[in-house]
């Protein structure tokens, strides 16, 4: 079928499901804790470091080369990885037995253990959060500038899947590719933002020939599109810098309506669109920062997460998603939602407000930043480019 995506909650036809084979390890640099800062920072109380002013060993730090790299790279345990995969397996059948035609990328090899650019070095990881660096915008596949440099070349494993879809008549851009120097990351956030701030000072960030200031990145995660209207979270100039980029090339097709630092980066465990005119969010707090029109939305705020919904882990495991990165559903049609069957006060929630809700096991989401929303990327469905906001 022709790649056809505006929305969230169509009748799903098309998706790919990500993979995770052979993630062995994260790497703990500065585009990898600035990411992910607001949950190591929170949910990790036995860390106590932060990437700056750490130095490297043999003197130095900063995005050089690979000197130092294996001690930055935090081990994962592969029984963790083994029952992902599992788990991502069962994703998949399900969604083939909801007459979903299910795609997957390529697996990482196991020999591709790094990648190098001119400016920085960094390991590689599997195309696992589909949903980051890539937006699908009706007949047009755009690949994000990525915000982690372990990410940098991860669109490549989707490119027998993208390659099909353009040869049936897509659309297939790529934004601007940063060069993710130190200099090139904007840390207002983490310095002003945030509950607590970092537990060191994030100083000095290392000079690069290859400096260039403040460079667009951007994920699809944080866009929520509804039809015409695509609402952004920006939360850093890299995101603002992006977000101009992104205005410019939809405009007369799309609007794009901006959201400031509804959370650091994504916002689908912040908000997502179940159907016209029905948002789940964390808090009612959320619809606050929401574009007017959506504030007039139904709102279905979940109980909050209980604390036996998610395995307990070892002191040295790195938890990397917040306690309500299951709100992280994926609609399948605007009356059924994939959720985690972990939790079942969500799922009893959203039958009230008369959903048809498909549990699935996912155990490990917050060892891995994504729920069902992350690991997918929805290519067809069958809505259009319909204005829900009434914006005329």
């Amino acid at each position: 079928m022709q790649l056809n995506t505006f929305d969230e909650w169509s009748p799903l036809k098309e998706v790919v499901v990500g993979s995770a084979e052979n993630y062995i390890t994260h790497e703990r640099e500065l585009s990898f804790d600035l990411f992910f800062h607001d949950n190591i920072a929170n949910d990790n109380s036995f860390r106590t470091e932060w990437y700056y002013p750490r130095p490297r060993p043999g003197g130095g730090h900063g995005a050089g080369g690979g000197d130092g790299a294996d001690a930055r790279r935090t081990p994962i345990k592969q029984r963790y990885v083994a029952e992902l995969n599992e788990d991502l397996e069962e994703i998949a059948k399900t969604l083939e037995s909801l007459a979903v035609t299910v795609h997957r990328p390529m697996t990482l090899d196991e020999a591709t253990s790094s990648v190098t650019t001119p400016a920085w070095s960094a390991s590689v990881i599997p195309p696992l959060n589909l949903r980051d660096n890539t937006l699908i915008l009706g007949d047009e596949i755009i690949e994000t500038p990525p915000m982690i440099r372990s990410r940098y070349f991860e669109t490549q494993f989707l490119t027998q899947v993208f390659q099909s879809y353009f040869q049936q008549g897509a659309r297939w851009t790529v934004m601007p590719r940063p060069l993710m120097t130190d200099a090139s990351f904007d840390l207002s956030y983490v310095r002003t933002g945030t509950a607590g701030g970092p537990t060191e000072p994030i100083e000095d960030p290392q000079p690069s020939p290859y400096d260039v200031g403040f460079e667009m990145m951007l994920d699809g995660a944080q866009c929520l599109r509804l039809g015409r209207d695509i609402v952004v979270n920006i939360s850093t100039a890299n995101h603002a810098m992006a977000c101009d980029w992104l205005e410019r090339h939809l405009e007369g097709r799309f609007r794009v309506h901006r959201v400031h630092r509804l959370s650091d980066s994504h916002i689908d465990s912040m908000v997502l669109a179940l159907r016209p005119g029905t948002l789940l969010v964390r808090s009612e707090e959320v619809a606050d920062k929401l574009p007017e029109a959506l504030r007039k939305w139904d709102l279905i705020v979940p109980p909050a997460p209980e604390a036996n919904n998610f395995p307990e882990y070892d002191d040295d495991d790195l938890i990397l998603s917040s306690r309500f990165i299951d709100l992280n559903v994926l609609s399948v049609s605007p009356d059924t939602v994939l959720v985690n069957e972990a939790c079942p006060e969500l799922m009893r929630k959203l039958e009230q407000h008369g959903f048809t809700v498909v549990p699935v096991r996912h155990r490990h989401r917050r060892l891995f930043g994504g729920g069902f929303h992350c690991f997918t990327l929805d290519t067809v469905r069958e809505g259009g480019a319909e204005d829900y906001l009434g914006l005329g």
